[in-house]
This record gives structure tokens, sequence and C-alpha cells, in this order.
């Protein structure tokens, strides 16, 4: 331990040099600015390094800073000459101008992380490959200008304008890194070019859905199937608890108290966890899939080889059925059904379906997720479904 103390670092003001021991000082200028020095022998001789202001640098971290070139010194290297090389090798490589298809996977690589869709990881890469990559991937980034990301967009802007929207976004991303770098001054695929592209309405692009009045029969189209059971009592349980099909394939029985199911917030889109209230028919379902499927891997519905369902098992099984619906349909079927034909409220059916509701003022008052209300709300449209007995 030192001499100092952080409570005496408070009281000095007077100009001087005052002793930490092991070479460590802390100096007070005339002008009244305090920083921290290391007195040391270097290459024979003694001298003085600068450790940073006692406004940045602690009194703990001065120490630190300080036993560490210590340590280094006693070692044969120089910590000083070492940080002034890793600043040169740093500038050096900022001179060495990436290109396009370079800044990209470092992007992809950086931003990868936070998705926890790897479809759309996949997909967000092989956006940029398909159309800028192609045209001036190999280019420097400094070399790109509008001309060139118009020339990408241009042509897909009116005949797909959706992917030219995704394509744009990207885009701006990787741009948008190389802005931060000092690699470029703006973004080419910004603001810069929006006088060159006409304005165009954002496509909304609805998933085949069934009128609730077929579910039902789709029902029994799934149950009279040749897939496995898994597959089978899956797809059922997803039209039964209006949930998305990815919360189905990696549900647990450790998230099934009685009856309800609590979906933690890692699995859920809006990243927050969700109740669901079972109805009596989800309950039969869920002691069949023990039954039937045994909980060794602590999956639910769990493959053959204990993993989760393939993505594409129950998109397979509805159109190998004929079904005119893909499984996140379902979730459409059972809010017009809840709108039309049952006694919930709005509230009720936004919240079964894990939306938001209201603003966010209203969310902030609002906490209850109407568990009672939904869960009488569940039961008439699995009643309306009559899907038993198995």
């Amino acid at each position: 331990m030192g001499n100092l103390t952080a409570a005496q670092l408070r009281k000095i003001n007077e100009p001087g040099r005052y002793g930490d021991g092991a070479g460590l000082y802390l100096v007070v200028s005339p002008g009244g600015s305090r920083y921290w020095i290391q007195r040391i022998r270097l290459d024979g001789m003694r001298t003085d390094k600068g450790l940073g202001s006692l406004t940045d640098v602690s009194l703990t971290e001065a120490r630190k800073k300080a036993a560490a070139n210590r340590d280094a010194l006693q070692q044969g290297r120089n910590p000083w000459r070492e940080q002034e090389q890793e600043k040169a090798a740093r500038l050096e490589q900022l001179k060495v101008i990436p290109t396009f298809r370079d800044v990209t996977y470092k992007v992809h690589e950086a931003t990868a992380v936070r998705w926890r869709n790897g479809k759309h990881t996949d997909s967000w890469l092989q956006t940029l490959e398909k159309y800028p990559i192609k045209v001036f991937g190999d280019m420097p980034i400094d070399e790109i200008n509008q001309a060139h990301v118009l020339t990408v967009l241009e042509p897909i802007w009116t005949t797909k304008p959706e992917t030219a929207r995704r394509v744009r976004q990207r885009m701006r991303a990787v741009f948008r890194w190389a802005v931060s770098w000092g690699y470029i001054p703006f973004n080419p695929a910004g603001e810069v070019i929006d006088g060159a592209l006409v304005p165009m309405p954002k496509v909304q692009e609805h998933l085949k859905a069934l009128p609730y009045q077929e579910v039902p029969a789709a029902i029994k189209k799934i149950r009279d199937s040749e897939a496995w059971d898994t597959t089978k009592l899956a797809f059922e349980f997803m039209i039964l608890t209006a949930a998305r099909g990815g919360e189905v394939r990696y549900a647990t029985w450790a998230e099934i108290d009685g009856d309800t199911w609590t979906r933690p917030s890692h699995k859920m889109k809006g990243n927050k966890p969700h109740r669901v209230p079972l109805s009596i028919q989800a309950t039969v379902l869920l002691r069949t899939a023990k039954e039937k499927l045994g909980i060794e891997s602590g999956l639910i519905f769990p493959s053959p080889d204990g993993n989760p369902l393939s993505e594409n098992a129950l998109p397979m099984r509805a159109k190998k059925c004929g079904i005119q619906a893909v499984p996140h349909g379902f979730r459409s079927s059972f809010r017009d059904w809840a709108e039309e034909c049952s006694s919930g409220s709005h509230a009720a059916i936004e919240i079964s379906l894990a939306h938001d509701y209201g603003s966010a003022v209203e969310r902030a008052y609002f906490r209850s997720d109407l568990l009672d209300q939904r869960r009488e709300l569940n039961q008439e449209w699995c009643n309306f479904l009559d899907p038993l007995p198995f």
C-alpha cells in the first residue's frame, strides 16, 4: 500500500510533487493541473514518465499502471516503446484500405452475435453477396461513390422494392462502419442518393393464412397424415396456443407449470417472458406427448434424434397435407376468430399473440398480462377447434 490516500488527494492543491512510494508521484503544477508520473531507470538513465491526469486516472489505477510498468522493466521490456509500436501498427493498418467485401464480412461478424435468428443472419450476408459485392465487392471502399451504389439499386428499385430496401439498408450499415473508422468521409448509400430514387411505399407481404372456419379441418388433415407423432403433436399444439412455430419447436418441459406455459424472454420475438394459459385440449395433448415421446431430452416435441424439430418440419407438413397456409398464418386465423366470434377484449387478444398493447405510456402503467381473461379466451378457441380426443 502506498503513502497517499484518496482523502489526501482531494485536499492536495499546493504546487509540488507528492510521493506515493515505489517511484509513483502526483504532480501539482503552478496552474493547478494534477497528474501522475512514474520515476524509473531506463537504459541506465533516470527519467519520468507520465501516467495520465488525476481526473482520468484514479489512485488505484495509477498504482496498477506503475506496477505493470515495473514488472515489464524487470523482464527487460520497455512498455512505453511497446505502446508506441502498437500505435504505429494501428496507424499503418488504417493506411491499408479494405475492400467493400472485406468490410461487409467484418460488419456481419460484428453484428451477427446479437441476432437470434440464424436464417436472418445468413440472409443478411447473402443479400449483399448477390447484389453489391457482385458489382464492386473487390473495390477499395474509399473508391465507391453514389453512382456505384445506384448501379446496384436502380435495376431493382421498382421491380423488387422490398429487396431493394433491404439491400440499401444493409449497404448503409457497411458504409457506416467505414465512416466510423475514417476510411470514407460520408455514406454513399445514405441520404445523398435520395434524390435519384423514386419514393417507394413499403410493401406489406402477408403470410398465407386459412379462414378460421377451415382450421378444424386442417387439424384433422395433420392428424391423419403419415408424419411423425412429434410433428403432428407440435403442429396441433402451435394452433391450440396461437404460438409461433419456433416457440413450439424449442419448448421444454421445464417451461410447463400445471396449466401454464411460460416462455422465457430469450425465446420470444419481443425479448420479454410470456405466459400462455393452457386449455383442457392443450393439457391433454401434452399428456399424450409425454406418453408417446418421453421427456428424456427435455424438449416437449423432440425429433427422433432428441434434437429440436427442423425449421422446415412444420411448413413442409402443411404443404404435404395440401393446407394453403404457412404455420405462422394460424396466428392470423386465431386473431380473426377472436375479433369476430370470441368474448375476449382487444387487449386480451393482442397479449395472447405476445404483441405489445397500447402506447409506451399505457404499457408503463398497464402491467397485467390478463392471464385469467386469456385463459377463458384460449379455452373458447380450443372449444371451437374441438380437437379432442386423442
